[in-house]
């Protein structure tokens, strides 16, 4: 029964989304219990703590550390429905921070400074996302960056990561930049 219905909850996800979610079914098939404390991870993000745009661009930071395609791909579209606007998920995509807003590329520039591991720079971007939008701010940010990252490495992890494909953006390939972390 709770296989059923989480199967539904999986084919409602790939239709509007666009997405591939076969390594989904494959945590399912595994474990039911594992995937109800998967599918609820996404919750963890309070999207009123900071700007739409701002927690677009540590998720997207993030899964484009882990990813070439389709996660990215899902990643810009989830955040185009939360709000964010196609030329800054543009800008974000490119690396672009003088087209991204001061939002965004704090946030860009934070969850870059983060993976790399480089304190003297996060430092600083932490104070600063700590003045403008307080803990909870930080926290959603923080949890954006780590959750973006997690469905890639599962989804490879599981065999099921083996195709790059273009990201579109309001019906564009879109350039993505794969920078290196070091700000």
């Amino acid at each position: 029964m709770l296989k059923a219905i989480f199967s539904r909850v999986i084919d409602k996800f790939e239709r509007t989304w666009s997405y591939d979610a076969t390594y989904m079914r494959h945590i399912l098939k595994g474990s039911p219990w594992s995937f109800a404390k998967f599918s609820v991870i996404p919750f963890m993000v309070d999207r009123k703590a900071a700007p739409a745009e701002a927690i677009a661009a540590a998720g997207i930071v993030g899964t484009i550390a882990e990813d070439c395609g389709p996660c990215t791909q899902i990643s810009v579209d989830m955040a185009a429905a939360g709000g964010a606007r196609p030329q800054v998920l543009r800008a974000i995509l490119a690396g672009d921070e003088a087209a991204m807003g001061e939002d965004a590329a704090l946030a860009y520039r934070f969850a870059r400074a983060s993976l790399a591991r480089d304190m003297e720079t996060v430092d600083p971007l932490r104070d600063e996302i700590v003045r403008r939008w307080g803990d909870r701010g930080l926290v959603a940010l923080s949890l954006a960056l780590m959750t973006a990252r997690m469905y890639p490495t599962v989804k490879y992890a599981l065999g099921y990561g083996k195709a790059c494909s273009k990201v579109r953006m309001a019906g564009e390939d879109t350039a993505v930049a794969h920078l290196p972390l070091a700000a």
